[in-house]
């Protein structure tokens, strides 16, 4: 069982790896630039600061996941506290999704194909996470 759960942990590494190619068209797609421009200098600033500090978390559990799929996959303490936290980090995530005003920015089929598949991915991230957690 410990094999086919550090093969999904690996999987899910990827899969929140290759979430930052969608986090990377938001800037540009939902106009940051002009939309944040009226706000005062800090506030622009510190909405910057909060998605990097996002990107920078993604970046971390992908990697982690991905470097340490074993390791997240044995069950010891420190595996299941990280992968609690995975699971809290995608699990909220997940949970905003239904509230989350996008309709109007899913013009193509590729951008409503890939909204709706970020949601699978966010399933499958704590879905994956919360076996790891019970293991």
């Amino acid at each position: 069982m410990s094999i086919n759960l550090a093969f999904a942990v690996l999987i899910v590494g990827v899969g929140q790896l290759s979430v930052l190619v969608a986090s990377s068209l938001v800037p540009v797609r939902l106009k940051w630039n002009s939309i944040l421009a009226p706000l005062p200098p800090l506030v622009r600033q510190l909405f910057w600061v909060y998605g990097g500090y996002v990107v920078l978390s993604i970046i971390a559990l992908g990697t982690i996941s991905v470097v340490c799929a074993d390791e997240l996959a044995s069950g010891s303490l420190l595996a299941r506290a990280f992968c609690a936290y995975g699971m809290l980090f995608w699990g909220i995530r997940l949970s905003l999704q239904p509230f989350l005003c996008a309709k109007p920015y899913l013009t193509t089929w590729w951008l409503f194909a890939g909204y709706h598949l970020l949601t699978v991915l966010f399933t499958g991230f704590t879905l994956v996470f919360a076996w790891c957690v019970v293991h």
